[in-house]
Protein backbone atom coordinates (compact mmCIF):
# COMPACT_ATOMS: atom_id res chain seq x y z
CA UNK A 1 0.00 0.00 0.00
CA UNK A 2 2.74 2.26 0.97
CA UNK A 3 4.53 1.69 -2.80
CA UNK A 4 0.78 2.37 -4.33
CA UNK A 5 0.87 5.55 -2.50
CA UNK A 6 4.43 6.91 -3.12
CA UNK A 7 3.50 5.67 -7.46
CA UNK A 8 0.26 7.91 -7.21
CA UNK A 9 2.25 11.00 -5.28
CA UNK A 10 4.73 10.88 -8.28
CA UNK A 11 2.41 10.74 -10.86
CA UNK A 12 0.53 13.54 -8.73
CA UNK A 13 4.15 15.77 -9.19
CA UNK A 14 4.26 14.81 -12.78
CA UNK A 15 0.92 15.87 -13.51
CA UNK A 16 1.35 19.32 -11.79
CA UNK A 17 4.26 19.64 -13.78
CA UNK A 18 3.48 19.04 -17.35
CA UNK A 19 0.28 21.19 -16.35
CA UNK A 20 2.23 24.46 -15.49
CA UNK A 21 4.57 23.66 -18.45
CA UNK A 22 1.79 23.96 -20.76
CA UNK A 23 0.57 27.10 -19.01
CA UNK A 24 4.30 28.46 -19.26
CA UNK A 25 3.88 27.10 -23.22
CA UNK A 26 0.67 29.47 -23.57
CA UNK A 27 2.07 32.40 -21.76
CA UNK A 28 5.40 32.60 -23.12
CA UNK A 29 4.13 32.67 -26.51
CA UNK A 30 1.99 36.02 -25.97
CA UNK A 31 4.45 37.64 -24.41
CA UNK A 32 6.59 36.92 -27.45
CA UNK A 33 3.74 38.00 -29.78
CA UNK A 34 3.44 41.52 -27.06
CA UNK A 35 6.68 42.52 -27.79
CA UNK A 36 6.58 41.95 -31.25
CA UNK A 37 3.34 44.32 -31.64
CA UNK A 38 5.34 46.99 -29.43
CA UNK A 39 7.94 46.81 -31.64
CA UNK A 40 5.92 46.84 -34.72
CA UNK A 41 3.28 49.60 -33.58
CA UNK A 42 6.12 52.29 -33.03
CA UNK A 43 6.65 53.43 -36.72
CA UNK A 44 2.35 54.14 -36.53
CA UNK A 45 3.01 55.97 -33.59
CA UNK A 46 5.74 57.90 -34.82
CA UNK A 47 3.57 59.53 -37.69
CA UNK A 48 0.38 59.99 -35.19
CA UNK A 49 0.62 64.22 -34.07
CA UNK A 50 -1.90 63.04 -31.34
CA UNK A 51 -0.75 64.39 -27.45
CA UNK A 52 -2.54 61.23 -26.33
CA UNK A 53 -2.93 58.41 -28.39
CA UNK A 54 0.57 56.99 -28.26
CA UNK A 55 0.59 57.62 -24.13
CA UNK A 56 -2.61 55.03 -24.11
CA UNK A 57 -0.93 52.69 -26.63
CA UNK A 58 2.37 52.58 -24.49
CA UNK A 59 0.44 52.67 -21.21
CA UNK A 60 -1.65 49.73 -22.08
CA UNK A 61 1.40 47.72 -23.15
CA UNK A 62 3.24 48.49 -20.35
CA UNK A 63 0.10 47.20 -17.99
CA UNK A 64 0.25 44.28 -19.82
CA UNK A 65 3.64 43.71 -19.97
CA UNK A 66 3.77 44.15 -16.11
CA UNK A 67 1.26 41.77 -15.17
CA UNK A 68 2.18 39.04 -18.11
CA UNK A 69 5.44 39.31 -16.28
CA UNK A 70 3.89 38.74 -12.76
CA UNK A 71 1.95 36.09 -14.18
CA UNK A 72 5.03 34.18 -15.77
CA UNK A 73 7.82 34.53 -12.42
CA UNK A 74 4.29 33.28 -10.45
CA UNK A 75 4.14 30.30 -12.85
CA UNK A 76 8.21 29.46 -12.85
CA UNK A 77 8.29 29.54 -8.97
CA UNK A 78 5.71 27.05 -9.01
CA UNK A 79 7.22 24.67 -11.26
CA UNK A 80 10.57 25.41 -9.85
CA UNK A 81 8.77 24.20 -6.64
CA UNK A 82 6.93 20.91 -7.92
CA UNK A 83 10.93 20.37 -9.54
CA UNK A 84 11.98 20.63 -5.78
CA UNK A 85 9.42 18.28 -4.87
CA UNK A 86 10.40 15.36 -7.35
CA UNK A 87 14.11 15.62 -6.60
CA UNK A 88 12.56 15.07 -2.76
CA UNK A 89 11.25 11.97 -3.59
CA UNK A 90 13.98 10.52 -5.92
CA UNK A 91 16.17 10.63 -2.86
CA UNK A 92 13.06 9.01 -0.25
CA UNK A 93 13.17 5.55 0.58
CA UNK A 94 12.10 2.48 -1.28
CA UNK A 95 12.91 4.16 -4.77
CA UNK A 96 16.37 2.56 -5.40
CA UNK A 97 15.25 -0.06 -7.80
CA UNK A 98 13.19 2.93 -10.17
CA UNK A 99 15.71 5.44 -9.31
CA UNK A 100 17.23 5.44 -12.82
CA UNK A 101 13.55 6.09 -14.74
CA UNK A 102 13.28 8.68 -12.11
CA UNK A 103 16.20 11.04 -12.40
CA UNK A 104 16.34 10.96 -16.01
CA UNK A 105 12.13 12.08 -15.81
CA UNK A 106 13.52 14.85 -13.33
CA UNK A 107 15.98 16.11 -15.70
CA UNK A 108 13.82 16.49 -18.62
CA UNK A 109 11.40 18.51 -16.24
CA UNK A 110 14.45 20.27 -15.25
CA UNK A 111 15.65 21.04 -18.39
CA UNK A 112 11.78 22.11 -19.86
CA UNK A 113 12.14 24.44 -16.64
CA UNK A 114 15.14 26.23 -17.72
CA UNK A 115 14.50 26.85 -21.25
CA UNK A 116 11.44 28.41 -20.30
CA UNK A 117 13.46 30.94 -17.68
CA UNK A 118 15.92 31.31 -19.98
CA UNK A 119 13.09 32.30 -23.32
CA UNK A 120 11.49 34.37 -20.08
CA UNK A 121 14.58 36.58 -19.62
CA UNK A 122 15.93 37.11 -23.12
CA UNK A 123 11.93 38.06 -23.77
CA UNK A 124 11.63 40.83 -21.11
CA UNK A 125 14.96 41.93 -22.18
CA UNK A 126 14.32 42.22 -26.13
CA UNK A 127 10.97 44.77 -24.81
CA UNK A 128 13.05 46.38 -22.39
CA UNK A 129 15.69 47.51 -24.95
CA UNK A 130 12.73 48.32 -27.62
CA UNK A 131 10.90 50.78 -25.03
CA UNK A 132 14.03 52.38 -23.97
CA UNK A 133 15.01 53.22 -27.54
CA UNK A 134 11.35 54.16 -28.02
CA UNK A 135 11.65 56.88 -25.07
CA UNK A 136 14.71 58.05 -26.17
CA UNK A 137 14.17 58.79 -29.35
CA UNK A 138 10.91 60.72 -28.50
CA UNK A 139 13.04 62.72 -26.10
CA UNK A 140 15.09 63.26 -29.90
CA UNK A 141 11.94 64.14 -31.48
CA UNK A 142 10.69 66.83 -29.57
CA UNK A 143 13.98 68.39 -28.72
CA UNK A 144 14.43 68.67 -32.55
CA UNK A 145 10.60 69.70 -32.70
CA UNK A 146 11.45 72.30 -30.22
CA UNK A 147 14.47 73.68 -32.05
CA UNK A 148 13.11 74.33 -35.41
CA UNK A 149 10.32 76.09 -34.12
CA UNK A 150 12.61 78.06 -32.64
CA UNK A 151 15.17 78.62 -35.41
CA UNK A 152 13.30 77.68 -38.92
CA UNK A 153 13.75 75.01 -40.86
CA UNK A 154 16.54 76.88 -43.04
CA UNK A 155 18.57 77.07 -40.17
CA UNK A 156 21.86 74.92 -40.81
CA UNK A 157 22.19 73.51 -36.93
CA UNK A 158 18.23 71.87 -38.05
CA UNK A 159 19.59 70.47 -41.07
CA UNK A 160 22.24 68.79 -39.04
CA UNK A 161 19.80 67.52 -36.58
CA UNK A 162 17.67 66.96 -39.06
CA UNK A 163 20.28 64.64 -40.71
CA UNK A 164 21.10 62.62 -38.13
CA UNK A 165 17.58 61.79 -36.94
CA UNK A 166 17.03 60.53 -40.06
CA UNK A 167 20.44 58.25 -39.60
CA UNK A 168 18.88 57.28 -36.06
CA UNK A 169 15.93 56.15 -37.71
CA UNK A 170 17.34 54.27 -40.60
CA UNK A 171 19.54 52.26 -37.57
CA UNK A 172 16.67 51.83 -36.06
CA UNK A 173 14.29 50.49 -38.52
CA UNK A 174 17.28 48.39 -38.98
CA UNK A 175 17.50 46.85 -35.34
CA UNK A 176 13.55 46.63 -35.58
CA UNK A 177 14.10 44.32 -38.83
CA UNK A 178 16.46 41.86 -36.74
CA UNK A 179 14.46 41.82 -33.92
CA UNK A 180 10.89 40.80 -35.60
CA UNK A 181 13.98 38.22 -37.93
CA UNK A 182 14.53 36.58 -34.39
CA UNK A 183 10.74 36.95 -32.88
CA UNK A 184 9.68 34.88 -35.94
CA UNK A 185 12.54 32.33 -35.98
CA UNK A 186 11.28 32.12 -32.33
CA UNK A 187 7.99 31.49 -32.59
CA UNK A 188 8.57 28.39 -35.39
CA UNK A 189 10.77 26.59 -32.79
CA UNK A 190 8.00 27.37 -30.21
CA UNK A 191 5.64 25.66 -32.54
CA UNK A 192 8.13 23.02 -33.32
CA UNK A 193 9.26 22.36 -30.09
CA UNK A 194 6.05 20.60 -29.16
CA UNK A 195 6.55 18.00 -31.84
CA UNK A 196 10.25 17.61 -30.91
CA UNK A 197 9.05 16.71 -27.16
CA UNK A 198 6.61 14.10 -27.86
CA UNK A 199 9.18 12.54 -30.36
CA UNK A 200 11.92 13.27 -27.46
CA UNK A 201 9.47 11.01 -24.60
CA UNK A 202 9.41 8.23 -26.91
CA UNK A 203 13.25 8.08 -27.82
CA UNK A 204 13.60 8.68 -24.05
CA UNK A 205 11.32 5.30 -23.36
CA UNK A 206 13.57 3.39 -25.86
CA UNK A 207 17.14 4.76 -24.42
CA UNK A 208 15.91 3.57 -20.88
CA UNK A 209 15.50 -0.29 -22.27
CA UNK A 210 18.46 -0.28 -24.63
CA UNK A 211 21.44 1.72 -23.08
CA UNK A 212 23.63 1.99 -26.32
CA UNK A 213 20.28 3.80 -27.58
CA UNK A 214 21.09 6.34 -24.06
CA UNK A 215 24.45 6.80 -25.14
CA UNK A 216 23.76 7.98 -28.21
CA UNK A 217 21.37 9.80 -27.22
CA UNK A 218 23.12 11.51 -24.50
CA UNK A 219 25.95 12.67 -27.76
CA UNK A 220 23.29 14.06 -29.68
CA UNK A 221 22.68 16.44 -26.75
CA UNK A 222 25.97 17.11 -26.12
CA UNK A 223 26.12 18.28 -29.50
CA UNK A 224 22.78 19.81 -29.66
CA UNK A 225 24.25 22.19 -26.48
CA UNK A 226 27.14 22.80 -28.49
CA UNK A 227 25.72 24.33 -31.21
CA UNK A 228 23.28 25.92 -29.07
CA UNK A 229 26.28 27.61 -27.60
CA UNK A 230 27.54 28.56 -30.82
CA UNK A 231 24.55 29.86 -32.44
CA UNK A 232 24.15 31.96 -29.02
CA UNK A 233 27.77 33.46 -29.74
CA UNK A 234 26.80 34.39 -33.56
CA UNK A 235 23.88 35.97 -32.43
CA UNK A 236 25.16 37.71 -29.80
CA UNK A 237 28.06 39.20 -31.66
CA UNK A 238 25.84 40.63 -34.44
CA UNK A 239 23.57 42.26 -31.94
CA UNK A 240 26.55 44.08 -30.66
CA UNK A 241 28.18 44.89 -34.51
CA UNK A 242 24.31 46.39 -35.26
CA UNK A 243 24.56 48.24 -31.92
CA UNK A 244 27.75 49.72 -32.79
CA UNK A 245 26.51 50.43 -36.55
CA UNK A 246 23.34 52.06 -34.74
CA UNK A 247 25.07 54.27 -32.59
CA UNK A 248 28.18 55.37 -34.73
Amino acid sequence: MAGIGSSNYWEDLRKQARQLENELDLKLVSFSKLCTSYSSSRDVRRGDTSDTTPLLNNSTQDRMFDTMSVEIEQLLGKLTAINDKMAEYTNGPGTASLNAALMHTLQRHRDILQDYTHEFHKTKGNFLAIREREDLLGSVRKDIETYKSGSGVNNRRTELFLKEHEHLRNSDRLMDDTISIAMATKENMTSQRGLLKSIQSRVNTLANRFPTINNLIQRINLRKRRDSLILGTVIGVCTILLLLYAFH
